[in-house]
């Protein structure tokens, strides 16, 4: 049942009856749910009380309220990641989660440091720690962009969650939160493209510096196995290619040796700016195309899924590849397009254009990401 003002402490800023014509406060469903009439514009309305809302810890929208079919301001508390303390324990605790599995994964994958041994010595494991800081650090570099930007425009933004994942990488790759509602297309930009742009130096500089390292030697047991069952590649982009041209250093290598782990970073780095420049839902591409085009975006979100079951069928039917050879991959991120395509891109609350300047921006980082593209990333030879 609904509860009345009186039994409950809600916030009730001064600015809220200047802008609202209030008429009844009640808590429902553990929201807070002032009912009345706006006395300005609802958007404007949004941007004076937010800040204040904010404050007092609750995100504030207009919403259906529960026992009515009118809209009415709605107060939802902020979640508190933190301990008594301050901490983010969540976020470093995965962070921690994610320094053990890249450190286990780099070492057992990329290192070729036997299963036994590490069993035997754990410490093993952190031989592989230039994995981990490249890995890592392209990821971290990427979302604190999102929240450096975020800060910047006074959007309550979380930290970094990265997500660990005992194979391939050592992670799935890391969120961020954006808890507002965007006031503007142009922070709304300005925070999307912010993680790809911090991302793409991230990964141009560890890519650089991963090509400058020695090779890793391949267990000779390894390359003769190889000869006689399939093994997994990971092919280049364009942009690797054209980063180990620049500074004359090979970008692969024959039989036997591998490239040093350090460029897996600019690898994985590459490949998660691909995915997350694809214009849909609330993904970067998504938030930046939304902020350059305006509502527009959805009808360019709406083919992103086609095109990548084409792809997908593409590979398949015309080229023979199998699933485990990038037509699955295509063909799982056309499904999760099409999720986050349902669900809708970011709404902010000016939509006024962002500009010629931050257009140039987007189109240039759309442009960066386009060398990062692999039609078929990973292949079984």
């Amino acid at each position: 049942m609904p509860m009345a003002e009186s039994e409950a402490t809600v916030p009730r800023p001064e600015a809220l009856e200047t802008w609202y014509n209030l008429t009844d406060v009640r808590i429902e469903a553990g929201r807070v749910v002032y009912y009345g009439e706006p006395l300005i514009p609802e958007r404007r309305l949004l941007a004076e009380l937010r800040p204040a809302f904010r404050e007092a810890g609750y995100e504030l929208s207009f919403a259906t309220a529960a026992d009515s079919s009118d809209t009415a301001l709605v107060a939802v508390p902020l979640d508190d990641e933190s301990g008594s303390n301050g901490i983010p324990w969540i976020n470093v605790v995965l962070l921690a989660a994610t320094i053990l599995s890249t450190l286990f994964v780099g070492s057992y994958v990329w290192y070729f440091v036997p299963l036994e041994e590490i069993v035997a010595n754990p410490l093993s494991i952190l031989q592989a720690w230039p994995f981990t800081a490249a890995v890592l650090g392209v990821l971290l570099t990427h979302e604190l962009g999102h929240y450096a930007m975020g800060r910047y425009h006074g959007v309550d933004v979380s930290l970094p969650y990265l997500i660990p994942f005992p194979a391939v990488f050592g992670t799935m790759g890391a969120v961020i939160r954006i808890r507002d509602r965007m006031p503007s297309r142009t922070v709304l930009f300005d925070i999307g493209a912010g993680g790809p742009i911090a991302g793409l130096v991230a990964t141009v500089v560890v890519t650089a510096i991963g090509l400058s390292l020695e090779p890793i030697e391949v267990p000779a047991a390894m390359v003769e196995s190889s000869q006689s069952v399939d093994s997994i590649v990971f092919n280049n982009p364009l942009l690797l290619e054209g980063i180990a041209s620049l500074i004359s250093e090979p970008a692969s290598y024959g039989p036997g040796y591998n490239p040093h782990p350090v460029v897996i970073g600019g690898w994985v780095g590459m490949f998660f700016t691909v995915l997350n420049l694809l214009p849909v839902g609330q993904l970067d591409g998504g938030h930046m195309v939304r902020a350059m085009v305006g509502p527009r975006q959805e009808t360019i979100a709406a083919l992103v899924p086609a095109v990548l079951f084409g792809v997908a069928g593409y590979l398949h039917y015309i080229r023979g590849l199998s699933l485990n050879e990038s037509v699955g991959l295509w063909a799982f991120w056309g499904v999760f397009a099409l999720v986050i395509a349902a669900n809708g891109p970011a709404d902010p609350d000016d939509e006024r254009s962002i500009g010629l300047p931050r257009l140039l921006v987007g189109l240039l980082t759309f442009g960066v990401g386009l060398l990062c593209f692999m039609l078929v990333p990973i292949q079984v030879q």
